[in-house]
């Protein structure tokens, strides 16, 4: 079954700050932390059912080489990425996007 991945404004402002955060640390390493990005949504498209089952319908998929979750649902053919948090955000931060 093909997927649709889309992210929901929340998640796609979470990408926009750690992006930033990452390009003020070192130009380019905000560039590297969204391939790593989309390395993991890629995963999530193929596998949606492989990551955890973090809280009824919330799956979570870590992102390599940065510490941030990916924190999505699955519904028929749709991917609802809810959130993307570095792990020392409230881990709960993603439950109040329901």
């Amino acid at each position: 079954m093909k997927y649709q991945l889309k992210l929901r404004p929340e998640a796609s402002a979470d990408v926009a700050e750690a992006f930033s955060w990452y390009e003020e640390q070192r130009p380019g390493l905000g560039v590297e932390f969204e391939d790593e990005l989309h390395r993991t949504f890629g995963y999530i498209r193929d596998m949606p059912l492989a990551s955890r089952l973090m809280h009824q319908s919330v799956r979570r998929a870590l992102v390599h080489r940065f510490p941030f979750s990916v924190y999505y649902s699955v519904t028929d053919d749709l991917i609802e990425i809810r959130a993307v948090l570095h792990y020392r955000r409230r881990p709960r931060t993603w439950r109040r996007r329901a």
